[in-house]
C-alpha cells in the first residue's frame, strides 16, 4: 500500500497532535451545554470512523456516539452529487447539541445534505469538526467550526479515507498516485 502513495501530507504524530489539540477546543466550548440536552457526536460511516474514536477519546465530556451511513461516491473518484442514507442515526437528537465529525469537506454534498436532514429533526445545535477541508473551487459554504488541517485538490487516503475500500487503515493521510485510480 504505501508503495502507492506518492506524498505524505499529515503524519500519524501530527494527526494525533492536532486531533488532541480539537478534542480539548471542543471540550472547552461544550462544557457549558453538557447539562443542557447533552451531546451526540455524529459520524458519517465509513471514512470518519477512526477520527471519530480518536476525536471522542480527547473531549473529556460525557457523549454519546452515533453514526450514519451514506452514499455519494460508490468506488469514484468525485461525488455524484446524489446522497442516499443507507443507515441512519439511533438516537434521538431533538433538544440535543450535535457535533458532526467529518473526515473531509470536498464538495460538501454529503455534508450538506447531512446538514439538513438533521436539523430537521430539531436538535439544539449542529456543528462541524472535520479533520481535513480541501481547497476546491466549487465547495458548499459550510461553516465547519472546527477544522484540522487544511489540504490541497488532491486524491488523499489513508486514517479513514480509501479509494474502492482501500488504505483506510493507513496511519497518515498521504496522496494516492493518479496511475492508481485512473
Amino acid at each position: 500500500m504505501h508503495e502507492d502513495i506518492s506524498e505524505v501530507l499529515f503524519t500519524e504524530d501530527e494527526i494525533a497532535a492536532r486531533v488532541a489539540e480539537m478534542g480539548q477546543r471542543i471540550a472547552q466550548d461544550y462544557a457549558p451545554k453538557v447539562e443542557d440536552g447533552g451531546i451526540v457526536m455524529v459520524s458519517v460511516l465509513r471514512g470518519a470512523a477512526l477520527f471519530m474514536a480518536d476525536l471522542a477519546r480527547k473531549i473529556e465530556l460525557p457523549l454519546e456516539m452515533d453514526y450514519m451511513a451514506l452514499s455519494s461516491y460508490g468506488n469514484a473518484t468525485k461525488s455524484s452529487g446524489t446522497v442516499r442514507i443507507l443507515k441512519d442515526l439511533s438516537s434521538d437528537i431533538a433538544g440535543r447539541h450535535v457535533l458532526i465529525a467529518e473526515d473531509i469537506l470536498d464538495s460538501g454534498l454529503t455534508l450538506e445534505h447531512l446538514m439538513r436532514a438533521l436539523s430537521t429533526r430539531e436538535p439544539a445545535s449542529i456543528e462541524v469538526a472535520t479533520l481535513l477541508r480541501k481547497k476546491t473551487k466549487a465547495q458548499a459554504a459550510i461553516d465547519c467550526r472546527y477544522v484540522g488541517f487544511e489540504c490541497p485538490d488532491e486524491f488523499i487516503v489513508g486514517y479513514g479515507l480509501d479509494y474502492a475500500e482501500r488504505y483506510r487503515n493507513l496511519p497518515y493521510i498521504g496522496v494516492l498516485k493518479q496511475e492508481v485510480y485512473r
